[in-house]
């Protein structure tokens, strides 16, 4: 059965660029972006991997790591790195697994039969600390991942899970939020202070509640 949102994130120990990983172990109390390509030494991946790399500093204000997977070996992972470096100007600052045997792209459906039967399709797990799978994203070999929509995501879940809130369309950092139908408007009164535009019952927007 695929995996659906709310699972436990399967655990694994798998060999990588930064040597043998446990993931649960690795992943600590970090959110983890979890993420395949299909092949080392392909364009799309290249540029990707170089992203990813660049991103690390707005990972890292959100606490959270990212991991790569292709089912190459480790070897060609190694060689790859010097390219990533030389045509993205980016050195890998994260691992990347090693999944040769397809262990862990079994245990996450990241191989699409009817896609490709031996190479994994570009999937994007987000896990929460609690080990949790919070989003999932599918990809086709094509087309490269828009990684500032991965971190909006992130913003998003990181933000809701503190405040009784959820985001509307096109949100992001900064932007106003939505009060969720489950609150009152006497709770409201308490947890939105600063107030609210309701332009339905069911539809009550305020200011984003961490910024200022």
């Amino acid at each position: 059965m695929a995996l659906q949102l709310g699972d436990i994130a399967p655990d694994f120990t798998q060999d990588s660029t930064d040597g043998p990983i446990n993931f649960h172990e690795w992943a600590g109390d970090s959110w983890v972006i979890l993420f395949s390509h299909p092949k080392d030494f392909t364009p799309v991946c290249t540029t990707e991997l170089g992203e990813v790399s660049r991103l690390k500093p707005e990972f890292d204000k959100r606490h959270t790591k990212a991991i790569g997977l292709s089912v190459d070996p480790l070897d060609d992972h190694k060689a790859w790195v010097g390219d990533i470096q030389e045509t993205q100007g980016q050195a890998l600052n994260f691992p990347l697994l090693a999944d040769a045997d397809r262990k862990v792209s079994d245990l996450y459906g990241m191989i699409h039969p009817k896609a490709n039967d031996t190479l994994t399709v570009r999937s994007v797990f987000i896990i929460d600390p609690n080990k949790k799978l919070r989003l999932t994203l599918t990809y086709p070999a094509s087309t490269g991942r828009n990684f500032d929509e991965i971190l909006r995501v992130l913003d998003s879940l990181q933000l809701t899970d503190g405040y009784k809130v959820a985001t509307p369309v096109n949100w992001r950092d900064g932007d106003d939020c939505i009060i969720v139908p489950a609150v009152s408007n006497e709770e409201a009164k308490t947890l939105f202070p600063n107030g609210w535009d309701e332009q339905k019952p069911y539809l009550r927007v305020t200011k984003q509640p961490n910024k200022g």
